[in-house]
């Protein structure tokens, strides 16, 4: 049976009502958690809690020659296995450094025929792979389909698979940080429904110099993206004379999304140095969003004001004078997320080694609500569980009723290695924080703590997180 002709089979009950609160979601009887989707943020916020995470575990850039796995983790605190890592797909080759990965499926296609979410789409920004999971068992992930990097670069001259999201449409974009030599800015490309390559998503690129992340908002018809650098930049280590040579980026583009081409892009300027990771409200009718730019420090607003875009720096995190090192630290800002209702703001500071909760209702003024300190270069973390923590908090990750927030503290190997060198043979850690969400307050749970440096091929770094109910930066709605 064809997989389109498999999804229908099982999409005999499309949309239902929970009988608890008439929660509109789409599922499948025999694996609901994974096929669910939403009609709504706030129907998503009324879904059953996470009871296991996903999450990439690699070997790259370690003395492990073994390929990178796909970790399965327990996080039902009623389970026998709670915090423990229940199952590992490993990948066919060594040295992709799984990295970034989503769904062929969320709630952009909330009640579309044949649309779940099942299939985990899962790049190797090393390797340029692609690799295609299927969930049918939410705990033991089985390899559907492998897409050779080489493939990716001879038909469409790109390479570096970064972020992933489904489209209402069915089809998959993937961000590409590079061309087939590696060099900027790299585009966006397109997979089907059947996981085939079939092009590139923009029609042009004039105006943009590098690419990391993105997120749309089709009721506005506009997409948000940002940029890092070339593959053949980051991929050497972070160096300031590349910064001053101009190879990493500062600006935001905004794309017309039917036109498939940028209408307006902004220079952030040296407070805007490499914006990484872009949130749109959830909200598909806001014009409001976040960006965190890494090396300045800073989280941006950005909102659209008649007919352009404007964005303006909200929150500025100071770098701290610290023995060993020749410059004041920088927070380096690397992830950041928004709860599904728009209220809070949560993004880490990997240098720095804490995680900040503000209270964004006012968007345009973000109000320091909540703080929580682990690891870091400058001395503030604390042990957890035990264990002193090395690295710094890096990947985020929030339930979808805002209450529980999850972070793994690998960055990128190279830059690991540069940052941290202890986290090449001491693996990386995964915690969760409980957030209060009346007041905001943030709290370590003690009793969750994923040792990925006892992993049983070796010390391993861990990356993304993501719930195969969804989350908080997997699902748009359109």
């Amino acid at each position: 049976m064809q997989r389109r002709e498999f999804l229908k089979s099982t999409a005999a009950s499309t949309v239902l009502l929970s009988a608890a609160g008439g929660t509109a979601f789409a599922f499948d009887d025999e694996a609901a958690c994974c096929d669910r989707t939403y009609a709504s943020p706030a129907d998503a916020m009324k879904a059953p809690p996470e009871t296991i995470a996903y999450v990439p575990a690699i070997y790259a850039g370690t003395d492990v020659n073994k390929p990178d796995y796909l970790a399965t983790i327990d996080v039902d605190p009623d389970s026998k296995t709670y915090s423990q890592v229940i199952s590992r797909l490993p990948m066919p080759n060594v040295g992709d450094e799984l990295h970034h990965f989503g769904w062929n499926a969320c709630s952009s296609c909330h009640g579309e025929d044949g649309k779940h979410r099942r299939y985990i789409v899962l790049p190797g920004i090393g390797s340029g792979r692609i690799h295609i999971v299927d969930t049918e068992d939410p705990k033991n992930p089985k390899l559907h389909k492998v897409i050779e990097g080489k493939d990716i670069a001879e038909k469409l001259n790109l390479s570096a698979p970064h972020t992933v999201h489904c489209l209402a449409d069915g089809n998959i974009m993937i961000s590409m940080l590079g061309d087939a030599k590696g060099d900027g800015p790299g585009g966006f490309m397109l997979l089907d429904e059947e996981f085939n390559i079939k092009g590139r998503w923009e029609n042009d690129l004039t105006g943009m110099k590098f690419n990391y992340d993105y997120w749309y908002q089709p009721r506005h018809n506009v997409m948000v993206s940002s940029e890092w650098g070339s593959p053949n930049t980051v991929s050497q280590g972070f160096k300031l004379e590349d910064v001053q040579a101009g190879k990493y980026g500062q600006q935001l583009h905004f794309w017309d999304w039917k036109e498939k081409k940028i209408n307006q892009s902004l220079d952030l300027g040296e407070t805007g140095m490499i914006p990484l990771e872009v949130r749109f409200h959830h909200d598909p009718d806001s014009v409001h969003g976040f960006v965190g730019a890494a090396l300045s420090s800073t989280i941006w607003h950005w909102c659209k004001e008649g007919d352009k875009w404007t964005a303006d720096s909200v929150v500025a995190v100071e770098s701290v004078e610290t023995e060993g090192w020749p410059f004041p630290v920088p927070g380096l800002i690397t992830d950041l997320v928004l709860s599904m209702d728009d209220k809070y703001l949560y993004f880490s500071n990997w240098l720095h080694g804490d995680i900040r909760q503000y209270d964004v209702s006012d968007p345009a003024k973000p109000k320091l609500v909540g703080q929580v300190w682990l690891g870091g270069v400058i001395g503030k973390g604390e042990p957890v569980a035990g264990r002193k923590l090395g690295g710094g908090p890096q990947m985020l990750q929030l339930s979808l009723d805002g209450k529980r927030l999850y972070v793994t503290s690998s960055l990128y190997s190279p830059w690991d290695n540069q940052f941290y060198p202890d986290m090449k043979t001491e693996g990386c850690y995964m915690l969760q924080i409980d957030c209060n969400t009346d007041s905001g307050g943030l709290s370590v749970n003690e009793k969750f703590m994923v040792d990925f440096g006892k992993e049983p091929g070796g010390p391993a770094r861990a990356h993304e997180i993501r719930f195969p109910g969804g989350d908080c930066t997997s699902d748009i709605w359109v």
